[in-house]
């Protein structure tokens, strides 16, 4: 069937601000690695990289986090006035009631540091945070470093804290808020000198896990991790082959407790992987190595750790290679919206080099998202190889099937120790369907295979949509495969690629439709797309979705139109008399405009969904929610 250039259809979205209520999404961030150990530089005073914390920290005041967890290596030299630095400089967020729960690393390995890491940092026990002992608190000053004064009282954030033993109280401690439940790892020795091992804490951790309610999230962090990539040494000894016994429990343990992610530091580099247990397919989990705020950088090791290790133990490699990045300095926000959770890693690249630095950067204002990732628990993963289809995509929920019908990851990038490098892609669905839709909504996370960018390589996305689609909607073309914009804003999923020419085919997709062209094939009753991104899809019966009219710029064409100002309707009449008609969804008039009334104002419709149909020398129908 012939293409043709679909007419235009608008689809609106006016957002008025609205309170936050339960059930909100909310976030989480996550720091690692803060040492220095070179010269104070003046913002870097007892080998802690306060410099970068402030950056970091303002960062993590921005983004709205309920508490900020660090994993690790919070000092150079884990001295009792190196953990008091870093105590002190997590004075700005507790101001602004954000909680900071940090862990142990190797640096503050003894037991002295122990002692001191429980005393400065009391909200690990119970979760009180504000409550830093007055005598912890270091006013070493400089022109470009400066301690904040304390505001305010105690706060509490999580509930439920525990630990595995007493000797362990506050190191390793375990924790929910919200709906979720964090595990946080200490392997270090304790202040009475007394044995630590993760094979020691196995039981607890089962417990814990064990005690998470349906449908809530879980998190693991410890400082070393389960497979890293310049260090051999990792949470079970010194290297990943070290206790398969102790790590095959973990893992498992993980996976049955609904663990998708273990976040750790160490190896200060990215690195986002796929783990499995040393046989290779009883449990799996995705590791986050995340990068550091540190003065010093590590490389992989050539061949990998797990190549190293893993081939001469168990016959055969435990780790699936998705991202890495080297040389830059990172914080993470994690996003949990319930039934998803978002990861955003944010780079900054300081030593594309390698070796150390010996000044802190200049890191607020030259931020850039790196990576986004996620997962549901209403949905799937996929991990598709280089050189694999994509097609292997498919997920359902609620009546609607979403399937990717073409497409090839095309990437060859590797990682520094020479492994390719895969895509891991996910589906998650809206539990609530949006208003307007004939469909589901999905999210599809892991399709661009480049950080700092969301291209991918092209690919068909199908969606299945509602039985009760008029055949009049689908032959005006008032039907298609939308998607959400960087604002939030439903648009034609086409809109959103990068290239390409859109066309519009009343037909079954084929091998000749090229990027940006989108259909319906009534026999399947599916929406198609041919795009180049990621998002969130739906199919919705108002057509070619428009939301990007920021403004009522000068009008070339005859037929009327309408665009959007502030919180008004603008009626562009062209050359012929128009009338304009507002109706409810359910078709009742609300509202009739005459030509010489050239505006509406939308705030009495706050809440309602809107068909707006505005008759000239052509019509153009179109469909607006006004969300409260």
């Amino acid at each position: 069937m012939p293409k043709s250039k679909p007419r235009i259809l608008v689809f609106a979205v006016i957002a008025l601000i609205a309170n936050a209520a339960q059930g909100d999404p909310w976030k989480f961030g996550l720091i690692a690695d803060t040492q220095w150990g070179v010269a104070d530089d003046g913002q870097s005073p007892n080998s802690v990289a306060v410099g970068i914390i402030n950056q970091m920290n303002l960062e993590f005041i921005g983004h709205g986090v309920k508490f900020v967890i660090a994993v690790g290596d919070m000092t150079d030299n884990g001295s009792n006035i190196g953990l008091d630095t870093r105590a002190t400089y997590s004075q700005a967020l507790y101001n602004t009631g954000i909680g900071f729960y940090p862990l142990r690393g190797n640096h503050e390995s003894t037991a002295t540091a122990a002692a001191e890491f429980v005393r400065v940092f009391p909200q690990t026990q119970n979760g009180g945070n504000n409550f830093t002992p007055a005598n912890a608190f270091v006013y070493t000053d400089s022109a470009k470093t400066h301690p904040v004064a304390k505001v305010g009282g105690i706060f509490t954030v999580g509930k439920g804290f525990g630990s595995p033993s007493q000797p362990l109280t506050g190191l390793s401690y375990a924790f929910t808020y919200n709906n979720a439940t964090f595990i946080l790892l200490d392997q270090f020795t304790p202040a009475d000198n007394s044995a630590n091992t993760i094979d020691a804490q196995q039981s607890w951790i089962n417990t814990v896990l064990a005690g998470r309610l349906q449908g809530n999230f879980a998190f693991v962090f410890g400082h070393k991790g389960i497979i890293t990539e310049n260090h051999a040494d990792n949470l079970f000894g010194a290297s990943p082959g070290a206790d398969s016994t102790g790590t095959n429990a973990f893992m498992r343990s993980l996976a049955a407790g609904g663990v998708h992610y273990y976040f750790g530091g160490h190896d200060h580099m990215h690195n986002h992987s796929i783990v499995s247990t040393t046989d290779g397919t009883s449990a799996k989990i995705q590791e986050f190595v995340l990068a550091a705020g540190s003065y010093k950088f590590y490389a992989p090791q050539i061949p990998s750790v797990d190549q190293q290790y893993d081939v001469p133990a168990f016959g055969h490699t435990r780790e699936t290679q998705i991202s890495q990045e080297l040389y830059h300095i990172g914080y993470y926000i994690v996003t949990v919206d319930s039934p998803t959770v978002t990861v955003e890693y944010y780079g900054v690249g300081a030593n594309q080099s390698g070796g150390d630095i010996s000044t802190t950067p200049q890191l607020t204002g030259n931020w850039t998202k790196r990576e986004v990732c996620g997962y549901s628990l209403n949905g799937r993963e996929f991990a598709v190889g280089q050189g694999q289809s994509l097609t292997t995509v498919i997920d359902s929920f609620g009546g609607t099937v979403a399937r990717i019908i073409s497409g090839t990851n095309t990437s060859t990038s590797k990682d520094s120790s020479g492994r390719p490098l895969n895509l891991l892609v996910a589906t998650g669905w809206s539990p609530v369907r949006p208003a307007g839709m004939v469909s589901n909504a999905v999210t599809l996370w892991g399709l661009a295979p480049k950080l700092g960018s969301a291209l991918c390589a092209t690919y068909t996305l199908s969606m299945k949509y509602d039985s009760g689609v008029s055949a009049a909607d689908i032959a005006r073309h008032n039907l298609g495969l939308i998607a959400k914009d960087s604002s939030g804003a439903w648009v034609n999923a086409v809109d959103l690629n990068n290239g390409g020419s859109t066309a519009f085919s009343m037909a079954a997709w084929t091998a000749q439709d090229t990027l940006g062209t989108w259909g319906v094939d009534t026999s399947t009753r599916t929406a198609w797309a041919v795009v180049n991104h990621g998002g969130t899809f739906a199919v919705s019966t108002l057509g070619n979705v428009r939301t990007r009219q920021s403004g009522c710029a000068a009008r070339t064409t005859e037929a009327p139109s309408f665009c959007l100002k502030g919180k008004s309707l603008i009626i562009r009449a062209g050359s012929q008399p128009t009338t304009v008609e507002l109706f409810s969804l359910a078709g009742q008039l609300l509202r009739r405009l005459p030509a010489s009334q050239p505006t509406l104002d939308l705030t009495p419709f706050t809440g309602r969904a809107l068909i707006v149909r505005i008759a000239g020398a052509a019509e153009v129908t179109a469909t607006l929610i006004v969300v409260p």
